[in-house]
Parts: structure tokens; sequence; C-alpha cells
């Protein structure tokens, strides 16, 4: 699918042949691959590790990393294609945005030369599966809260706390870990450390968290006790950077949830109109209902201006202009925009809207978080306030 369902013209930045021969292969590789494992994935509650060395193979992870580190040496645009592609498929749980578009960045622009030849091969051909753990019992939206420490022992730190809320968790060999390395000083005492999970004792995954909805996507309480890593794994060479790092990286976070969010709310209208034109009732369709034709329409409208505004957020991130202000409109007003189109996408099914079988009734589940992780909406509102 190369056109938007809506429509709505390409950008600029999207017309590129390559770049549709690109999205045809990721396409196919959701749809053969991916698509037909999906059930299983969500009962398991989590997805294989086979899954991520097919995606290495073919060149999906990394997408965006330099070749001479194992990428394939694209850029933003390759991540939407995956992003969009990922939403129009229904391939809920594979956590390979939070891979190649969130946590490989970090690796890319803090990581010294050692980490990055390290590190950045085995996330291209799937070897590593990566997490980011930020968020703690004790501290969400609030970063600066967080509790946990990482001490200096010589050539070491040690490190003492606990996480929550960590996708890939289950999965993941390498977390990149924000913890306090000097605690007097408040963000400035942030610092983010990589774990490698295979190569430390004290390390514990906690139980695969129960989540009202995104059952396929692994979700895990992690614990660090007294878990010793080589210094060389702080990211970049200084101390006390991980707030500016984080700062400097989560307008992309937040951008790429506005994205999701058009991708499912784009899928949630195809699926709705298909279901109202093939429905029955009254002696005709739901569809020929005036009620169902302006419900869908101002559905619709919200849809295009939603991708309208994320072409517009893609294209300031392609050229370095996407700012915290910007970026956290499209998270807030997106991730709104979705569960509202996608709730009346479930009024319009009716009763079916509300059974599990339903493409729609998964979607309504698995659309609510987006209004809180990545900071949640009220969140947002602040940043954005800040700008005036």
């Amino acid at each position: 699918m190369q056109q938007s369902p809506l429509n709505v013209p390409k950008p600029a930045w999207r017309q590129d042949e390559e770049l549709d021969i690109f999205s045809d292969a990721v396409g196919q590789f959701f749809e053969k691959e991916c698509a037909p494992h999906v059930p299983q994935w969500r009962k398991a509650g989590v997805v294989p590790k086979d899954i991520w060395k097919k995606a290495g193979e073919m060149g999906l992870l990394g997408a965006s990393v330099p070749e001479e580190y194992g990428g394939a040496g694209g850029d933003f645009r390759h991540e939407a294609i995956i992003i969009e592609q990922q939403q129009w498929k229904g391939i809920d749980g594979f956590g390979i945005t939070l891979h190649n578009a969130i946590i490989a960045p970090y690796i890319t622009a803090y990581g010294t030369e050692e980490q990055k030849r390290r590190w950045l091969p085995g996330i291209c051909n799937g070897d590593i599966v990566t997490a980011i753990a930020m968020t703690e019992p004790g501290a969400g939206s609030d970063l600066q809260g967080m509790k946990t420490t990482a001490k200096r022992d010589g050539d070491e730190y040690v490190i003492n706390g606990s996480k929550t809320f960590i996708s890939n968790g289950q999965t993941a060999n390498l977390i990149l870990l924000c913890v306090k390395t000097d605690p007097s000083q408040g963000a400035k005492g942030i610092s983010i450390v990589g774990v490698e999970t295979d190569k430390v004792e004290g390390f514990r995954r906690g139980r695969n968290l129960e989540k009202v909805g995104q059952h396929a996507a692994d979700t895990s309480e992690l614990f660090f006790d007294d878990v010793r890593v080589p210094a060389s794994n702080l990211l970049g060479e200084e101390e006390g950077k991980g707030f500016i790092q984080l700062m400097q990286k989560l307008p992309q976070e937040r951008h790429i949830i506005g994205l999701q969010g058009v991708g499912m709310i784009e899928r949630a209208i195809h699926e709705t109109v298909e279901y109202v034109k093939n429905r029955k009732a009254f002696g005709g369709t739901i569809f020929d209902f005036q009620n169902t034709q302006f419900k869908l329409a101002e559905c619709k409208t919200k849809a295009t201006l939603a991708e309208v505004f994320v072409h517009h957020c893609s294209e300031r991130l392609l050229n370095g202009t996407l700012d915290v202000s910007t970026a956290s409109m499209a998270k807030y007003w997106v991730s709104d925009v979705q569960n509202e189109v996608v709730d009346e996408c479930v009024q319009l099914h009716g009763g079916y809207g509300f059974m599990n079988e339903y493409t729609i009734a998964k979607m309504w589940r698995d659309s609510r978080v987006q209004r809180i992780y990545g900071g949640t909406n009220e969140i947002m509102k602040l940043l954005i306030a800040r700008s005036l």
C-alpha cells in the first residue's frame, strides 16, 4: 500500500520510487512473516526472538543506522514507512519501532566509537534486542524523580534499583538504563548506562505485566541488585548527560506516537467502512444511514488533518527543526483523535465492536495507552504552554 488509505497525497519527502519499493517489501514482510502469528503472539504475551532475526535478515532492523555499523544507511523516512506498514498490517506487539527509531538513535548520536561498533551490528542483525528503561514505580513522567543509582567503583558501575512498564522487557538483552550517577545533582546527575543482560549478575526480570491492550507486546518490571557493568558502558564519555540526551531524543519518540496513531486511525476507518457497507439492517446497509455517513465523514476529516500535520512534523524532523512543543502537539492531539475515532468506529460496529474476534475491538483496547506513554498528554500540554 503506497498511498494513504484516505488518499491524502504523499508529501514531498515521501515521493521517491526507492521508498515505494521499500514500502512494498516491508508490507510483504509483515503480511507473510508476522500477520499469521499475531494471534499466537497475543496469547503468549511476547513476540518470539526468531522474528527479530528474520527482520534483521530482511534489512528492517537498523534501517536508519549507518552502513559502517551494519545498518541499512537510511534515514527517518524509512522508519516512518516501517511504522505505517506495521499499523496498516495490524502487527501489534512487535517492538521494532522502539528498537529502530528510538533506541538505536541514542547509540548512533551519543555512543562512543567503541560502543557503536560493539552494539549496533547486533542491533541490526537481530542478535541484540533493545529496551530503554526510564519509568520507575514512583517516577513516571517525572524523570528527575528516578531512584535507580549507578555508583562508580573503579572500572565499573554498581547499579541498584528497579524499573517498570518497560517495553521489550522480557526479550531485551541490551537495556539503555536511566540512572542517577550523582543523586545530589537532580537532572544534572542523570546518566544512561548500557546493561548487557547476558553478561551480568544481579539482574532480574519481573513478571510480564498483564495489560488492558497491546497483549503481544512484552512489558516488564526489571530489577537491578548490585549489577556491575563496565564503566565503558556509560553512554557517551561523560556522566550527567543523560537528561539532556533524553530531552533531545524525546521529540522523535513523541512524533512516532503520532505516526502510529495516524496509522491506526486509517486502519480503523478502513475496517469500519468495510463493515457498515456489508452489514444489513432495516432493508439496507448500515452505511445507508445518514448518521453513519456523517460520523464517518467526521472521522475522515479528523484523520486527514492528523495525517497532514504528522507529515509536516516528519519533514521538520528530517530537516532538524522539529521542536519539543510541536512534537508534543503531535503526540497529544493525534492520540486524542485516535481514541475518539476508534471509539466511534466501535459504536458503528454495534455489538460486534465489543467482540474480541473483531479487529476494531483490539484496536480500541490498544489505543488507550497512546495517551499515557511517551509522557502523558497532560505533560505534553505543559510543554506546549511553555512555548507561549
